[in-house]
């Protein structure tokens, strides 16, 4: 019988492809058999890159082949038999056949097979695992201001991913605790879209603060995909007044300035004087309320109500006018004292030095004298030259001294 005129290795790889096919129909199955081949289930990512290796213990110098889902020819030994330039020869030797896939797509993913053409035909499959990776989460809730004390609900959102993500929710470092994940399959695709709902009641205290929703996945390293921004809440200002100087002198200018911390800004300021009016010479200036040129009639507590439509409050600042004339006189005052104090103190030690002194001298003079007291109690000559001599060698040891 003629065949059609083709390459010979072509018919020889097609021929080998329905031995192998009838052989997988069989189911026979040879574990203990040292032509066995051996592989190993792999996972890859979308557009990663998966090494399916395939190696016999011994070998008769029968050739290896690798299949896909199809049983589509691969490689058979070292031959390319399907044209797939994503599919790559990694390594061929009479005991390891090994193939590489790029640029991995989800219909990669299945059982791939490889086989030896013993007779039998003998088989090993690998399991390919695909991941989707799942998209950069979108977060909506973000597009207004929250009240003080009021509610919002954020809602995160991401897509592609398989199997299906789990979304975690973070204010700064802290984790938060949304609603379950809500998991979706896509039509026609093995992915899913995967969406959670956060919902806080905010404070001043969480203005600016930063809300992340982060993706986890195999298919992710921590951290990999994460989308965040700052919550905005709106709260009412807390004033405080502050001075121009801690010691406002009378005949000076000055000035008071009332800072209102809200979200948004204070817009409107109001001045007015505890139990009383405000000094003719006092100019309210927005949020300064400015005197040319104060005066001891200026004392008293001064008050300032900031408006930022969102709520309103207020401060108080007591202002006393010090008399320039008296602070200098106290400062001279100050200084005299001290100089004083110090010349005591001066003095002390000096006296104390001098009597020190005169302490030392006069116990060294009553030593001395009293080394020489023997002589002069002695009833005679002979006596006093003993008593004198007081264990003391040499006639300068028993004279007196006295300073």
């Amino acid at each position: 019988m003629a065949f059609p005129s083709a390459p010979s290795a072509l018919w020889s790889v097609s021929l080998l492809t329905v031995l192998f096919v009838a052989a997988v129909h069989s189911n026979i199955i040879y574990d203990d058999n040292p032509l066995q081949p051996v592989t190993s289930d792999e996972t890859v990512s979308v557009g990663g890159t998966v090494t399916l290796t395939c190696h016999v213990p011994e070998t008769d110098n029968s050739s290896l082949q690798w299949s896909n889902t199809a049983q589509q020819t691969l490689y058979f030994g070292e031959k390319r038999a399907l044209r797939d330039n994503r599919i790559q020869l990694h390594r061929s030797t009479a005991t390891e056949l090994s193939i590489t896939i790029g640029e991995v797509q989800l219909s990669d993913e299945g059982e791939y097979t490889c086989s030896i053409f013993t007779m039998p035909v003998l088989t090993a499959r690998a399991t390919v695992t695909v991941l989707g990776v799942p998209g950069k989460p979108q977060i909506l809730g973000f597009e207004s201001a929250v009240p003080e004390g009021g509610k919002v609900t954020l809602t995160c959102t991401s897509t592609g991913s398989k199997p299906p993500a789990t979304l975690r929710w973070y204010r700064g470092e802290q984790e938060l605790e949304g609603r379950p994940d809500v998991v979706e399959s896509v039509p026609d695709d093995p992915t899913y879209n995967v969406s959670s709902e956060l919902t806080l009641e905010v404070s001043r205290s969480d203005d600016n603060a930063l809300i992340t929703c982060a993706v986890d996945h195999p298919s992710l390293a921590p951290g990999d995909k994460r989308s965040e921004h700052a919550l905005r809440v709106l709260y009412s200002p807390n004033v405080q007044i502050l001075p121009e100087s801690n010691l406002p002198k009378e005949g000076e200018k000055f000035h008071l300035q009332c800072l209102g911390n809200g979200n948004p800004e204070p817009t409107s300021y109001m001045w007015e004087k505890k139990d009383g009016e405000l000094p003719p010479l006092a100019k309210i200036d927005g949020a300064f309320l400015r005197f040319d040129l104060l005066n001891k009639s200026d004392n008293g507590v001064y008050l300032c109500d900031a408006d930022n439509g969102i709520g309103n409050s207020q401060g108080e600042y007591k202002l006393l006018v010090q008399d320039p004339t008296a602070m200098s006189t106290s400062s001279g005052v100050d200084h005299a004292v001290i100089g004083g104090v110090v010349a005591v103190i001066v003095f002390i030690l000096l006296s104390l030095l001098i009597v020190l002194g005169r302490y030392l001298i006069r116990h060294k003079g009553t030593y001395l004298t009293h080394e020489a007291k023997g002589s002069d109690d002695a009833p005679d000559a002979d006596t006093a030259i003993i008593n004198a001599e007081g264990g003391h060698s040499g006639a300068e040891d028993k004279k007196e001294y006295f300073i």
